[in-house]
Order: structure tokens, then sequence, then C-alpha cells
């Protein structure tokens, strides 16, 4: 991991205690241009000193996007660039902070710059927007989100956003001192979603003793945390290290005994609950016959059984003569081309499948 860069600005001045606009908080770093390549460089250096908001829902385990894996190792040096989704969210910020004053009658303002718990240095702050009161005095930060209408299920729930954003906005109340926070979110580019939140002193207590834990022992200390059965971190395993052919890597064989018989438990256990699906949803469509709907004796809808994907390959065994005729021809990447020709390129971006074997007479 190379060295951070010095700062740019001079902090030797600003405030040790509590700002008039965040009462349990300091600035670190003024706000500049995320965009711009050598204060973004700072902004990470600074933001990887501390836990921030974004990072709270990956600690505990509930972020599906980030595992706690991954946020270990990205904050040791294996790290996606800024990427388009990222910079499309901090530029949408003004479009959705407007909305939610015209939506709340409530004033918003940008906050001055990253902010630090006055006692706590580590626990960090990035406040996308503050929100004012009728005399113009901070009274909350404003967690600003956008999102397509892929993940509009996940904001369907009136009461509370998302674990994710709703700790973020609870983290940004424990560093500034505030006593509720909001959520605003546009999904599917026009809909606009807003939450309150009042403070949970015990919610943030937690959160302060846990991420604070959390932080010294998997960043400070450099402990990776145990691996989890997630998605995430299942991609996250596959594309960590590049492999080395013909490497191999030697454990005892109680060890490779007793996870591939947890294996091959885990994966008749998937069997037969994948059977029992089955089962059930059978005699489900069974139930529907020809029917697109099925309603209850309450006139409830129970479920449904539309025409849904078109089956292709059915179509041109039936069908082979119109099949030809709305086939079309599709640009494709020649891999077989690109193995040969760039091995070393080819292996970068080479999926891992994991096969196991079956174990050992000792172990079985």
């Amino acid at each position: 991991m190379t060295a951070a860069p010095d700062l740019l600005f001079d902090l030797s001045a600003l405030p040790a205690q509590g700002l008039p606009y965040a009462p349990t908080a300091r600035l670190v770093l003024p706000a500049g241009d995320l965009d711009d390549p050598e204060y973004y460089a700072t902004w990470l250096a600074e933001r990887r000193k501390g836990v921030g908001g974004s990072h709270v829902a990956s600690m505990c385990g509930l972020n599906p996007r980030c595992s706690p894996r991954r946020l270990y190792e990205e904050w040791h040096g294996f790290r996606k660039a800024d990427n388009r989704h990222m910079r499309f969210g901090r530029r949408m910020e003004p479009v959705i902070a407007a909305e939610f004053e015209d939506e709340t009658g409530l004033k918003t303002q940008i906050p001055p710059g990253m902010l630090a718990h006055i006692e706590h240095d580590w626990a960090r702050s990035n406040v996308d927007r503050f929100v004012l009161d009728s005399f113009g005095r901070v009274i909350a930060p404003l967690e600003l989100k956008a999102h397509s209408e892929w993940v509009a299920r996940q904001w369907d729930d009136e009461d509370e956003p998302p674990v994710a954003a709703a700790l973020q906005a609870h983290w940004n109340t424990l560093v500034g001192g505030w006593d509720h926070s909001y959520v605003a979110a546009v999904v599917g580019g026009s809909r606009l979603l807003v939450w309150r939140q009042d403070r949970d002193e015990e919610l943030l207590e937690h959160l302060l003793e846990f991420c604070g834990d959390w932080y010294q022992r998997h960043i400070v200390d450099g402990f990776p945390p145990p691996i989890d059965g997630s998605k995430d971190t299942a991609e996250l395993l596959a594309r960590l290290w590049e492999v080395k052919p013909d490497s191999v890597e030697e454990i005892d064989v109680d060890t490779a005994d007793r996870l591939l018989a947890e294996q091959a438990r885990r994966k008749a256990d998937v069997e037969a609950a994948e059977y029992a699906l089955r089962l059930v949803e059978n005699e489900m469509r069974d139930i529907a016959g020809p029917s697109e709907m099925v309603k209850d004796t309450a006139g409830r809808v129970a479920w449904t059984n539309k025409p849904s994907s078109f089956a292709p390959k059915r179509f041109r065994e039936a069908h082979p003569d119109m099949a030809a005729r709305y086939t079309v021809k599709t640009e494709a990447l020649d891999t077989k081309r690109l193995k040969a020709e760039k091995p070393d390129l080819y292996r970068k971006f080479q999926g891992r499948t994991l096969r196991p074997s079956k174990p050992s007479k000792k172990g079985a």
C-alpha cells in the first residue's frame, strides 16, 4: 500500500472542540472538488484514518454490496477506482437536495468539509447536506441517495430507509451531535423518498463500541475479518488474487477433509431444499392450471402464473425455419484468440471455479 499523500491544508489552526454547527465534531478537512485527482487523493487519505458512515453497514455485515472482508481488503490496498456510479451519485446530490427542500419546506446547506468526533477521532463523517431551521441554524445532517428502479423494492418501506442508508444517517448524528437526521433518495430518476430519524442513544452506543473494536482489530492491527457466506465475499475472493499457473497451496489432511465433508453436506442440504421448494411451487402451478391468476375465497390474489421469459431453445427445436429467419448476428469477443496471443492479460480476467474433491477415507 502506497504512503498517504501530504495534506493540502494546514489543519493546525482548526478548532479542537465542538463546532457551532456540529456540537460534538471538529473539521479535519475543508470541502473540495472530489473530481479533482489531487484533492480526491487527499480526501481519501484522510478518510482512511477513521470510520465513515458508509463503512458502518459493511462492518456490521449488513451491506450486500460490500462485505466485511471486502471492506478490509479495500482498506488495505485492494480498491476499485472511482467509477461512474459514484460520480453520478455526487452529481445528482444538488438535484436531490433541491427536491428535498421542495418536498419538506426545509432549507439545506453544503457542509464545510469532513468531520471527526472530538473524543473519538477515528469516528468520521462526510455529510452530504446540512438541514437548517427557519433561523438558518444547522439542525440535522441529510444523507442523499440516487438509485435505479432495479433496487426500488429495497426502498419501498415508508417507515424507514434500507439499513445501510439508515445506519449512515445515524452515524452522522453520532459524529456531529445532532438529535435527528434525514435520508432522501431519488429512485428510478423521478420518485423522491424522504425519512426522518430520531437520535437513538442505545444504537449509537453500540455502533461506537462495535465499529471502534472492528477498526482497531481489522484496520489498525491488520487482522482480516472471518470469511462469511455472502455473494459479495465470493466475488471478492474470486478476484482478489491473480492466479499463478501450476501453483499449489498445502493444508493438513484433517482441515481438507473437514471442509470437503462440510461442503458436500451443505450441497446436499441445498439440493434437498431446492427439491422441496419445487414441490411446493409445482403444486401451486397445478392448481393454477391454464389460469394466470389464483384468488382465495376472500378475494385476495394468492399467486399468479403468467407467461414470463421466452424459451429460445424450445422455439428453435420446434420451428427451425422461423428461428433461422429471426436469428441475428452479434459482435462477440474472440476469447480464444486473446488467450492464445495475450495469455497474461487473459488470466487477469479469468473467473475461478471451486471444484472440490471427495474427502479421504480417513475423513469419510
